[in-house]
């Protein structure tokens, strides 16, 4: 039985060759996202169990755009490009879960969500079926920030970094590293066996690749297909893996869809353990917070979880020595 589920992918843009229609980004492009404040925006639930917030461009909208922490470009669609009049900006290639392939830029000089913005960037434009939203804010506007996802009550926080550095709550802070400004948890295990681990709120199911399924020797249960960005198809193999460990917490019977992808090879993390953990298990958290800045992920559990992490450190700490 082969079964689809939604978009796992990370989308990374790399610039093609300049054309004599590609404008050179204005010095305020470096500057990235303006007037830092915390902001408080409901989300909506898109049909991927996915979320979205609202987002004007260039004082259109609001538009449907999704946070997507697994994609190194902000991207917009066919149909936000003709309601807002972006001009055109050459061609690059886009890298998927599934596929490479070269799509058209357009110039954006600014896109605005709360009271936050960024301004001057070339955008990918993407089909609006293949994303699931009407744009996609990449890593490109996040690296300044904290985003809080808050699942319980359904909002995002987009903090200034510099006013927020303390633990907020949060039962476990995972400290990451950054590639190609992505962060990266390089000391999580997958039934014993070393692995890296991205966060990816741009994917509903959660992905390792094949290294990782010959490491621990997963057993297939069953044939998926998913689909990225670029509207390519990729096959993977559906396995339950016994156990996944990031600092103090642990997932059993977690569910992992194996297979080797063009992202992941971007990264350079082809050869080695890797997985990209998807909205499936990052919903079962009350908050996670991706912290750019200061290269940091924090998880705040359950109630009952963080109780038992507690109980766990409290037990530990009065044990004899010997």
């Amino acid at each position: 039985m082969i079964a689809r589920i939604p978009l796992a992918a990370i989308a990374l843009a790399a610039a093609g060759p300049a054309t004599a229609e590609t404008p050179a980004p204005p010095p305020s492009a470096a500057a990235g996202l303006v007037d830092p404040q915390a902001e408080v925006l409901a989300l909506k639930e898109e049909r991927h169990s996915r979320l979205t917030l609202p987002v004007m461009v260039e004082g259109a909208g609001p538009f449907a755009f999704m946070i997507d922490t697994g994609s190194q470009a902000t991207a917009v669609t066919h149909e936000i490009r003709a309601i807002a009049a972006l001009p055109p900006a050459g061609r690059a290639t886009l890298v998927g879960m599934a596929s490479r392939r070269e799509v058209e830029l357009a110039s954006v000089g600014r896109i605005e969500f709360g009271t936050n913005s960024y301004t001057n960037f070339l955008a990918p434009v993407l089909a609006r079926e293949h994303v699931g939203a009407d744009g996609i804010i990449g890593l490109d506007a996040l690296q300044d920030f904290r985003v809080l996802i808050d699942f319980r009550k359904a909002t995002i926080s987009v903090e200034d970094t510099a006013s927020r550095q303390s633990r907020s709550g949060f039962e476990i802070v995972v400290k990451a590293r950054s590639k190609l400004g992505q962060l990266l948890i390089t000391d999580a295990m997958v039934e014993g066996v070393r692995a890296t681990v991205i966060i990816d709120t741009g994917a509903q199911a959660s992905l390792g690749n094949m290294a990782l399924r010959d490491k621990i020797r997963a057993r297939r249960a069953q044939e998926v297909v998913t689909t990225d960005v670029n509207g390519v198809d990729l096959t993977g193999e559906l396995a339950f893996v016994r156990s996944l460990s990031i600092e103090g917490l642990s997932l059993t019977d977690v569910p992992l869809t194996f297979a080797d992808t063009p992202a992941f090879a971007a990264l350079g993390l082809q050869d080695q353990p890797v997985l990209s953990i998807g909205m499936q298990h990052l919903a079962l958290f009350d908050r996670v917070a991706i912290d750019f800045e200061n290269k940091r992920i924090m998880f705040d559990v359950p109630a009952d979880i963080a109780r038992a992490i507690r109980e766990a450190e409290r037990r530990m700490q009065y044990m004899p020595r010997f």
